[in-house]
């Protein structure tokens, strides 16, 4: 708490009390805690100055969070900091609360205090946030490198921190995922999982992608038959990332059958048919591919980084590759992926408004609807 003044009885009015710590309050972008040097590339201790520095000259926003309150996306906060640029990169992180999405993404950000305008990197889960079990991320906040990757940071998906912040006291959600339909927060905590994703990957509306698939291929069905398989060139290319792993843990044996898993449960998904971030399986030489068949002469090796958990004192003693090194490569991986080639000319600017396209199909989808309905039916989720 905030400590007295230790009055001496003096006339003057004793000064106003500090206010209370907010342990779960998330720095704006403006008003950012001090930035960690590891992200400085200069590698130097001056955290706080680089803050500073870099606090007047960034434009005075709060966040460029691309949904609001509402579940609907904006992309008006975001859209100035994009250009009509076509070489660029959008690299997108799912996955639990507390497993380092966002310290992935620093990563891949690579922060420069002297860069001028560049934005604080991504708040990370603190000691405090993990011990009240909240979650740091909020709704998708984009970031823009300066290699120009456009890197998409999101709230944790299956989070009960996300569900207990999103359920009324009678249960029903205080987000409406769905247009016009009034959800229990458990299965609007559901849905809302699958839309975030249909987004990161770029997906048209599944009704869409139903309803040509069970068309006859003749005039305007064709036509969208086409669109859709031309679609296929926006398709992700999925980097599936373990971390926190103990040094004993990470041994080629069990990165074989970890990469074997993965190979087996997304073997007809198209994610891996030749999308730049697989590996050919004829590239892929190490003993591990010997040790996975397969029957399929197209099937690509998923592309798999396993980081250790980092020490306290970030030593490399004892362990297998260091916390740091496996990020680095994680990094180049990333840098140095081929880019797929568009059927048609796409910019910086041209993507973010086709997302927020994208974001609404996906919302007002007929199969999303009917797929909510028959989860409702399951008697899973209760009404």
């Amino acid at each position: 708490m905030a400590g007295s003044s230790g009055g001496t009885g003096s006339s003057n009015p004793s000064p106003a009390p500090l206010p209370p710590k907010i342990l779960l309050a998330k720095p704006g972008l403006v008003t950012g805690a001090p930035v960690p040097g590891k992200f400085g590339r200069g590698g130097g201790s001056g955290g706080e100055d680089d803050t500073v520095s870099l606090r007047s000259r960034l434009p005075s926003i709060g966040s460029l969070n691309l949904l609001s309150d509402s579940w609907d996306f904006h992309i008006d906060r975001f859209l100035p900091f994009l250009t009509e640029n076509t070489e660029f990169t959008v690299v997108g992180v799912i996955g639990p609360p507390g497993v380092g999405k966002s310290t992935i993404m620093n990563e891949l950000y690579g922060f420069d205090a002297t860069s001028p305008g560049m934005l604080p990197p991504y708040s990370i889960h603190s000691e405090d946030v993990r011990a009240m079990a909240r979650h740091c991320s909020m709704g998708i906040e984009p970031r823009v490198s300066a290699e120009r990757l456009i890197l998409l940071d999101t709230q944790p998906v299956f989070s009960p921190s996300v569900l207990a912040e999103m359920m009324r006291p009678d249960g029903s959600s205080t987000i409406p995922v769905l247009s016009g339909e009034s959800l229990s927060a458990e299965l609007a905590h559901e849905i809302m999982s699958i839309q975030v994703d249909l987004l990161k990957h770029g997906l048209p509306d599944p009704s869409s992608l139903t309803l040509v698939s069970q068309s006859s291929i003749s005039g305007p069905e064709k036509e969208g038959k086409d669109k859709v398989q031309e679609g296929g060139d926006y398709m992700a290319a999925p980097i599936f990332v373990h971390t926190k792993l103990q040094d004993q843990d990470i041994t080629a044996r069990n990165r074989g059958q970890l990469r074997k898993v993965i190979t087996h449960y997304f073997s007809t998904s198209s994610f891996m048919r030749g999308t730049p971030g697989n590996i050919a399986k004829e590239q892929y030489l190490s003993s591990v591919a010997t040790s996975i068949p397969s029957r399929d002469p197209d099937s690509m090796m998923p592309n798999l980084f396993v980081i250790p958990v980092k020490n306290k004192d970030d030593s490399h003693v004892n362990q297998y590759e260091s916390y740091s090194t496996m990020l680095w490569k994680l990094r180049d991986q990333v840098l140095s992926a081929s880019h797929p080639s568009f059927s048609r000319t796409l910019s910086e600017r041209d993507w973010l408004k086709n997302s927020a396209k994208i974001w609404e199909l996906v919302k007002n989808s007929a199969i999303i609807a009917e797929y909510s309905r028959t989860l409702q039916s399951s008697g899973l989720f209760r009404r």
